[in-house]
C-alpha cells in the first residue's frame, strides 16, 4: 500500500490528519521558516541535518560540534542537500543558544548530553528535538519534562516510529479491538558488533576539544577506544543497547498497548559475547516489565549476536485474546494474525527499512524520518502535537533506564506505577541520577 492509497483507503477517523498532505520535501514557506541549530553532528547530527535542509519552512542556520571531522560531515550533508545558506559554525552550545534569530535545536551529540544541552536550550527560549534517550538517567528526563514545561517549548525526543503512517495505523488497529486485549509484547535487538579492545591512554587530538564533549559528565582521561561511537558502553558517558536501541522497540510495545509505568523491572544477562575489552554494559540482555495485572513486555538485546527472531534485526509483536500484531524490523509493515496464525491484515508502508547495522544511521530512511521532523517543525508553527512529546519520550526511556538498573544491582525493580519511582531499595535508587562536574549540574 503506498501512501496516497493508505490516505484513500483508511477509515480510521482523523488518522489521514497525522499525514503528511503535501509532497515531503516540496513545500516553500519561508514566512514560516524555522532556524535550527544541529548540537552533534559526526553521524546521526548529520543525517538529521540533510533532512531539515529539505524540509519546506526550515533551514539550517547553525552547526554544533566539538570536533573538526563532524562539523566537515554536517556541512557537508548541509549542502549536499542543497541548501545555499552555509550554516554557522560555534563549537560551544552555550554560545550556540545566545543566538537570538535560532528557534530550536536537535540535539544528537553523546547520551550524556542530552538532557542538559535540552534544559539548557529550554532555558534559552529554543524548541528541541532530542534523539533518544531523552536522558543518561531517569532523573534528567524528569527534569527535561519539567523545563519543556516551566518554559513552554515543545520537545520532541526521536521515537521516529511514533510518525510513521502505518504504526499509526497500526495503534488504532489495537485501539479498535483488532486483536482484541493486548496482555503481552515481545521485542528485540540483534546486531554484529565486535570487541572495542583496551584503550590506549593518549594525547586528546588536536581536532577535538575533550572539555566540551564531556561537559556535564564527571572528567575521564582520554583513551583511544572512546569516540566517536563507544562511548555508548562505558556507563559515564553511555546507557547501553537498551536505551540505544531498545528504545525504539519499548517504545512501540508500550505506545500501542497504552501503557504508562510499570510496576516491576527484572533484567538478566551481561558481557557473554567478548571478554577482556572496555565495554561495560551488557551486550546480552533480557529485560521484563510488568505493569500490575495488566500486561507485561520483554526486550531482548543481543548487540553481538545478528541472528534474531523472524529472521530480523530488529522488531516487536503484540499478543492480545483474540490476535497477533507483528512488526519484523519495528515497521513500517505490519500484520495482524488470528490466535490460528492466520493473517487477516497485511499492510505495507510507503518506505523500505533495511536491516540492523552498526553504520544505519537510519534503519527507517530519509522519508520516513522526514514524517518525524516535519511534525516537530508543524508542532512549533502551532498546527500539531508532538507525535513523541517528551513526557511520552520520558516513560518510555525510563523503562530502559529501570532494566539497567535492575541489570546493574542484580534487583528485582518494584516501582510506583503513577510515576515509575522505585520503591524500598536504597542500592537501586542511587542510579535514579548520577554525579555532575563541577559546574555543570542542570538547572531546570
Amino acid at each position: 500500500m503506498n501512501r496516497r492509497q493508505f490516505v484513500q483507503n483508511t477509515a480510521v477517523a482523523g488518522l489521514a490528519t497525522q499525514i503528511l498532505p503535501f509532497p515531503i520535501f516540496g513545500r516553500n514557506a519561508p514566512s514560516e521558516k524555522i532556524n535550527i541549530g544541529l548540537i552533534g553532528v559526526h553521524s546521526r547530527g548529520s543525517w538529521l541535518a540533510g533532512i531539515f535542509s529539505k524540509l519546506p519552512g526550515a533551514e539550517v542556520g547553525y552547526i554544533c560540534d566539538v570536533e573538526d571531522g563532524a562539523i566537515a560531515n554536517g556541512l557537508k550533508a548541509v549542502e549536499k542537500a542543497g541548501q545555499t545558506r552555509k550554516p554557522t559554525v560555534i563549537k560551544d552550545l552555550r554560545k550556540l543558544l545566545e543566538q537570538k534569530d535560532l528557534d530550536a535545536v536537535a540535539i544528537a551529540a553523546p547520551d550524556h548530553w542530552h538532557a542538559p544541552a535540552g534544559i539548557l536550550a529550554c532555558s534559552a527560549g529554543k524548541h528541541v528535538y532530542v534523539e533518544k534517550p531523552c536522558g543518561h538517567n531517569p532523573q534528567e528526563g524528569e527534569w527535561l519534562l519539567e523545563a519543556a514545561r516551566n518554559h513552554n517549548r515543545i520537545v520532541q525526543m526521536g521515537s521516529q516510529r511514533r510518525s510513521w503512517p502505518t504504526l499509526q495505523q497500526a495503534a488504532q488497529d489495537i485501539r479498535d479491538g483488532a486483536i482484541g486485549r493486548p496482555y503481552f509484547a515481545r521485542a528485540w535487538y540483534y546486531n554484529n558488533r565486535k570487541p572495542i579492545g583496551k584503550g590506549k591512554a593518549i594525547a586528546v587530538p588536536p581536532t577535538l576539544n575533550w572539555e566540551l564533549w564531556q561537559g556535564p559528565a564527571p572528567r575521564m582521561n582520554y583513551q583511544d577506544n572512546v569516540v566517536h561511537y563507544n562511548w555508548h558502553w562505558f556507563w559515564n558517558w553511555g546507557t547501553g543497547e537498551a536505551c540505544n536501541n531498545g528504545t525504539h522497540e519499548i517504545d512501540c510495545c508500550r505506545w500501542l498497548m497504552g501503557l504508562d509505568f510499570p510496576t516491576k523491572v527484572t533484567s538478566a544477562g551481561g558481557r557473554y559475547a567478548y571478554s577482556g575489552d572496555d565495554w561495560q554494559t551488557p551486550d546480552t540482555q533480557l529485560a521484563t516489565f510488568e505493569f500490575g495485572d495488566k500486561a507485561t513486555i520483554t526486550w531482548e538485546g543481543l548487540s553481538c549476536q545478528a541472528f534474531g527472531p523472524e529472521k530480523s534485526g530488529r522488531g516487536f509483536t503484540i499478543y492480545g485474546d483474540k490476535g497477533v500484531l507483528s512488526a519484523p524490523e519495528s515497521g513500517p509493515d505490519y500484520q495482524i494474525l488470528d490466535l490460528a496464525g492466520k493473517v487477516v491484515k497485511d499492510v505495507k508502508g510507503d518506505a523500505p527499512t533495511s536491516a540492523s547495522s552498526t553504520n544505519a544511521v537510519s534503519p527507517g530512511g530519509e522519508r520516513l524520518d522526514a514524517y518525524h521532523l516535519d511534525n516537530f517543525l508543524e508542532s512549533i508553527r502551532g498546527k500539531a502535537k508532538p507525535n513523541a512529546d517528551i513526557a511520552q519520550g520520558h516513560k518510555s526511556v525510563l523503562l530502559c533506564h529501570l532494566a539497567n538498573i535492575a541489570q546493574r544491582t542484580g534487583s528485582i525493580i518494584h516501582t510506583d506505577p503513577t510515576n515509575g519511582h522505585i520503591l524500598h531499595d536504597k542500592e537501586a535508587q542511587k542510579y535514579w541520577s548520577r554525579e555532575y562536574e563541577k559546574g555543570w549540574k542542570p538547572i531546570v
